[in-house]
């Protein structure tokens, strides 16, 4: 009877602290409605574990965490007030050859995109040709490299970029480098602090409690983002980390295809102001950007090129979801087609309804997605909804490979590359950022590619998707179920 008793009163207290915790999400995080069934499915299956799981992934982060990013941010009014390289909506709405789209272009602008002018860009969509190319950019730092990923191995393409970091720290480039606590895990902190011996400045963002790795209270809120912006002129984003399978070396994935620009002119700024911004906070830095400035991280920027581009960002620190509310305004914006390039494809309702809505307007919508999974928790809701955008209409591509790249072409004026993917995941919990270019010659750039990666690609249709046995659909229906928090 003792025992009995002891069991009811446990399982009291877990009904209790589920009670607590619905609390806590409806009324003081207010996440999300299907957020919050799918933690319930969770705690009310696995009360215990889920308990622990909800402290350590579902929680969100503390007032006092996203006061302190907000606090951090750096004055863009500084930036606006010295240099005079930004256009502006009044600028733009009689010169179409500057932007073709000034509606999008003034609901980036509310969200804090500068309308960025005359830029190069340089599109590099293999893992090698844009660590050659980095490399070289890396060895002709002048001033200063300011580095930023999710994921950074100490693997031979990561010690062949931490070479040149060394390398140039001992020439005297001020180097100040971040790393993801989650993505870079796997690296030790000496391969890091290699760097700091030399004089360069190593931060490492949302790290363990207490520097112990499984302990971690932000374990689910990561910055995904890939920046490197060298000495204020050259800019780099994408999809592409620093390891060896994103440069296709290792076959389980290969070929791995993968997108990342390189961008010279007035956009480099935007992406230094967002690595610096990351920085204060991950370093504590009190710098302003006035300091910036006369430290030589913001030169006045040269004419490079005539692409237009702004670039978006958001993060679980953002009061509004922006890359989400941008991927459905483009979707409503477009006139004839949405090319959509995504290794994870987890739609909400209002992207699923944005993506109808295209198709119901006669538009051209086509998904490309990998064929080789590389995390198969998140492929196989990926493959689920693929089939319903297939039974939609959607024209569905599974390319033979990994696919890893984060882009979308709309209509033929408009290109979007950067580390976002179409999910929960990158729309709410991670830091991402996405660069949205203007260029009728980048978009038919890479619509030649998108096409070179259709022929590479086996399409999905119903007798594709028939090679699913039940079982595989009631693991997909389970985890679809869990997809918001994936």
């Amino acid at each position: 009877m003792l025992a009995i008793e002891i069991i009811a009163i446990v399982i009291g207290c877990m009904e209790v602290l589920n009670l607590v915790l619905l609390f806590f999400m409806i009324f003081l995080e207010k996440k999300q409605p299907q957020s919050i069934i799918a933690w319930m499915t969770i705690l009310t299956f696995l009360p215990a574990i889920g308990f622990i799981f909800y402290i350590l992934l579902g929680s969100g982060l503390s007032l006092r965490t996203r006061r302190m990013i907000r606090r951090k941010k750096l004055s863009n009014l500084d930036l606006l007030k010295k240099f005079d390289w930004r256009g502006t909506l009044a600028d733009l709405k009689n010169s179409p050859e500057l932007i073709s789209d000034p509606q999008f272009a003034k609901f980036c602008f509310s969200k804090g995109a500068y309308i960025c002018l005359n830029n190069n860009v340089k599109i590099y969509n293999y893992g090698l040709e844009k660590i050659a190319a980095l490399k070289e950019d890396l060895l002709n730092a002048k001033e200063s490299i300011n580095m930023e990923y999710y994921i950074f191995a100490d693997d031979k393409i990561g010690r062949e970029i931490m070479d040149i970091l060394l390398k140039k720290a001992k020439e005297g480039v001020k180097i100040k480098f971040l790393y993801d606590s989650v993505g870079c895990k796997k690296t030790g902190r000496r391969f890091f602090n290699r760097l700091r011996k030399v004089g360069g400045e190593v931060a490492e963002f949302f790290p363990p409690f207490m520097h112990i790795r499984w302990i971690n209270l932000k374990l689910n809120y990561r910055n995904h983002r890939k920046i490197v912006v060298i000495d204020g002129k050259i800019a780099y984003t994408g999809g592409i980390n620093i390891r060896d399978d994103h440069m296709g070396l290792k076959k389980n994935l290969s070929p791995w295809r993968d997108t990342h620009i390189r961008i010279e002119g007035s956009g480099v700024f935007p992406l230094q102001n967002i690595f610096l911004n990351d920085w204060c906070y991950a370093s504590n830095d009190h710098q302003s950007t006035k300091d910036y400035i006369k430290e030589g991280y913001f030169p006045t920027p040269k004419k490079r090129g005539e692409t237009t581009v702004q670039v978006l960002t958001s993060g679980p620190a953002s009061r509004s979801p922006d890359l989400k509310q941008a991927f459905i305004k483009l979707l409503t914006c477009a006139k004839e087609r949405v090319y959509i390039q995504t290794p994870y494809f987890v739609p909400d309702d209002s992207i699923y309804e944005a993506i109808k809505i295209a198709l119901d307007s006669g538009l051209d919508v086509r998904l490309m997605l990998p064929k080789k999974p590389d995390k198969k928790v998140v492929y196989l809701p990926t493959i689920s909804y693929a089939e319903e955008m297939m039974k939609l209409g959607v024209k569905v591509y599974l390319y033979n490979g990994f696919l890893h790249s984060k882009t979308l072409i709309v209509d033929s004026d408009k290109l979007v590359i950067g580390t976002c993917n179409i999910d929960n995941r990158s729309f709410h919990l991670n830091f991402e950022d996405d660069v949205y270019m203007y260029s009728r010659k980048l978009n038919r750039e890479y619509s030649r590619q998108f096409e070179e990666d259709m022929k590479n690609s086996t399409p999905a249709d119903e007798q594709y998707f028939k090679r699913y046995t039940f079982f595989n659909r009631l693991v997909q229906a389970f985890y679809r179920l869990l997809s918001p928090l994936l």
